[in-house]
């Protein structure tokens, strides 16, 4: 199989998720989140990698172990799925790679999902799960945060909070395609709209309101990061696909933090679509974002 080959297995999956909602427009929430399940036949399993499921101060989570990791250092991994759907079933396997190729152990988060559970929900679950990991004397800085799309917002916002109570911040922030838009006004999401297999403006309106709920603010820093003072947050590394509509969440961020500061890495990887990592052993550029990431988490981790 050619890379290309490769790399359009992310596109046709989307693809194909896209045709079944616009096929059954009536589509209930169970049956929506039992096909973005499929995402985690996207990437190779890992080799080396023990899981176990553990209690997270409540919050359900998997221990993704990869040989020869310290039992000193973490990594916090939150989900993509808009906060509605996918679990940690769903990430298990870029988990997975994510851990390798950091050569440190990720809690992987099932936390609570919308619109059950809106905000803030999702973050006191991150919240907890953060304090568990300090409990288990791993310290503020043997650890890190990691997630893509809506987990990537997770993954900042936690850390935005944290900061904000006065508590000490784990020690760097990665984020695979991070939405952090909650009021839709990106200039990708149009102007990518074309090449976008998934992530249209109808599919944000629908997560956001379910993951605000009746309570939650779009321009709230802690669902919104743009929104954010993001003075004093850790090393950061953020990436995104040059073909998708939130490309420029990533961008905007990134710019916001270092203007405050913050030591920003970021990568927009032509060609690509959301969350691209998820073709790890598969896609060339899939297994060089975690490589870069890997690499990143291990400097800021002291490893």
């Amino acid at each position: 199989m050619t890379n290309d080959a490769r790399t359009d297995t992310l596109r046709d999956l989307y693809e194909s998720w896209a045709k079944r909602a616009a096929a059954n427009p009536t589509m209930d929430l169970a049956t929506m989140r039992d096909m973005y399940e499929e995402s985690h036949l996207l990437a190779t399993e890992p080799e080396g990698i023990t899981y176990r499921n553990v209690d997270a101060n409540g919050v359900s989570a998997m221990w993704v172990i990869p040989e020869g990791a310290p039992d000193d250092a973490a990594i916090i991994y939150t989900h993509g799925g808009g906060c509605s759907i996918m679990s940690m079933h769903s990430h298990r396997k870029l988990a997975g790679h994510l851990a390798k190729a950091a050569g440190v152990k990720v809690l992987n988060l099932d936390y609570r999902l919308a619109p059950e559970h809106p905000y803030p929900a999702q973050l006191d679950d991150a919240q907890a799960a953060y304090r568990w990991l300090l409990e288990q004397g791993i310290d503020p800085q043997r650890i890190a945060t990691a997630g893509d799309s809506a987990g990537g917002n997770l993954a900042t916002t936690l850390v935005l909070a944290l900061r904000d109570a006065g508590e000490q911040t784990p020690a760097a922030i990665v984020g695979f395609s991070p939405w952090y838009d909650m009021e839709h006004k990106g200039r990708t999401l149009e102007s990518n709209a074309a090449t976008d297999a998934l992530v249209q403006r109808p599919v944000v309106e629908m997560m956001a309101q379910m993951f605000l709920g009746e309570n939650g603010s779009p321009t709230d820093p802690l669902t919104n990061p743009l929104y954010a003072d993001p003075t004093g947050l850790p090393p950061m590394y953020l990436t995104a696909g040059g073909y998708e509509t939130l490309q420029d969440n990533a961008e905007r961020f990134a710019d916001l933090a270092r203007n405050a500061g913050v030591d920003v890495t970021l990568e927009i990887t032509p060609g690509m679509q959301h969350v691209f990592p998820f073709m790890a052993g598969h896609s060339p550029e899939a297994d060089a974002a975690i490589t870069a990431a890997g690499n990143f988490l291990r400097r800021h981790l002291g490893l």
